[in-house]
């Protein structure tokens, strides 16, 4: 069945990644994006996409742009949304409006212009703290850390008797545990996707991602994913820069793969009204990744700036149960992630970023958001 399927958002890293599976696949692709300055750079007039596609300019807010967009459209994979936790917790207004508002204008569209599928982009951050279990043998789903200070001795998650939580990884039953405006953003969206699919006939689907990587990630924007960051700084000679002592655990998955996630994800029978992990199911904590990323890039010698501090929002673990999207859906990882780090130093080495990492950081301590 080869369709025509409108991906909002489009043009970012995810999705671009999306079009070239779906044009693989052999369907038809149109995007709308709005090339916000702080992923595409100052000078973005077009759109880095594949000449097979259809490029529409514009916000998903712009509700005519959107109607327009979905005219002729089969279906729709709804990926347009600001990214980024710290940055969520003081840019408020604009967060809430690109997630929140422009996936209500999507759905308000879709009642006129009905589709037979959305998959809509969800986030591993609406899990908050991940799932663990205490010493006695029970799962905790509501772990929480004290009152962070600079330089702690211990940030893990303790239970109500001070006693330490053991780290697992996170299925979809886990309840959500909102700790910043993104992750309010992202579970806002897939509940927009599943109430207002069902009454207008249209199926939902919504997959929360973990830590996406891979080339063609936006290397000067200091709010995208982990190891893009670390990319950057590599690149023009710093240090990484991790915040408490890295050894928080968190779940890397390639881009390629999540394209796949997304491809499955739209026709698959038994996904209809479901929500799914998008994961690699291997955990890895952040100083380790650090590591393994200067070593590909041949920056052995730049050893990580532990910084001591945590983040508002910012969670200890979480990582990834792929039980339901393989039982379900079939997926699974393929990509391998020592093959992809080496993949993703070789395309570094052929960019150029401005780091940031400085500027974002004394921006969330002006603020209070580190402790």
């Amino acid at each position: 069945m080869t369709e025509r399927i409108l991906v909002t958002g489009g043009a970012g890293f995810i999705g671009r990644a999306v079009c070239r599976e779906l044009l693989e696949r052999g369907h038809r692709v149109r995007v709308l994006d709005s090339l916000i300055e702080q992923v595409h750079g100052k000078d973005a007039r077009t759109a880095p996409l594949p000449d097979e596609v259809e490029f529409v300019h514009a916000d998903v807010r712009d509700g005519d742009a959107v109607a327009s967009a979905l005219e002729g459209s089969d279906s729709v994979i709804h990926l347009a949304a600001e990214v980024g936790v710290g940055q969520s917790m003081y840019e408020v207004e604009r967060y809430t409006s690109t997630n929140d508002v422009g996936t209500a204008v999507l759905f308000e569209r879709l009642i006129d212009h009905p589709v037979r599928r959305v998959v809509t982009a969800s986030s591993m951050s609406i899990y908050g703290e991940g799932l663990y279990r205490n010493a006695d043998g029970a799962m905790v789903e509501d772990a929480a850390r004290s009152t962070l200070r600079d330089g702690q001795a211990n940030w893990e998650p303790l239970d109500a008797q001070g006693r330490s939580l053991s780290p697992m990884a996170t299925p979809e039953w886990k309840r959500p545990n909102l700790s910043s405006i993104y992750a309010l953003n992202k579970y806002v969206q897939e509940q927009i996707t599943h109430i207002m699919g069902a009454p207008y006939g249209i199926e939902s689907v919504c997959l929360r991602l973990f830590n996406v990587y891979g080339p063609g990630q936006a290397l000067s924007n200091p709010y995208t994913g982990v190891l893009a960051i670390f990319a950057s700084r590599l690149l023009n000679g710093q240090p990484p820069m991790i915040f408490e002592d890295g050894e928080q655990r968190r779940d890397f998955v390639h881009v390629r793969d999540v394209a796949r996630g997304f491809a499955d994800a739209l026709f698959h029978p038994d996904a209809a009204g479901g929500t799914f992990n998008i994961g690699s199911g291997h955990d890895r904590s952040i100083a380790s990744v650090a590591r393994d990323l200067a070593q590909a890039m041949g920056r052995e010698g730049l050893e990580a700036e532990i910084v001591g501090k945590a983040r508002t929002g910012d969670i200890r673990h979480c990582f990834c149960d792929t039980t339901l999207a393989r039982e379900t859906l079939g997926f699974e990882a393929r990509e391998g992630f020592t093959e992809r780090l080496t993949e993703l130093a070789q395309w570094v080495a052929e960019q150029s970023a401005e780091d940031r990492v400085g500027e974002a950081r004394s921006e969330l301590e002006r603020r209070g958001l580190v402790a």
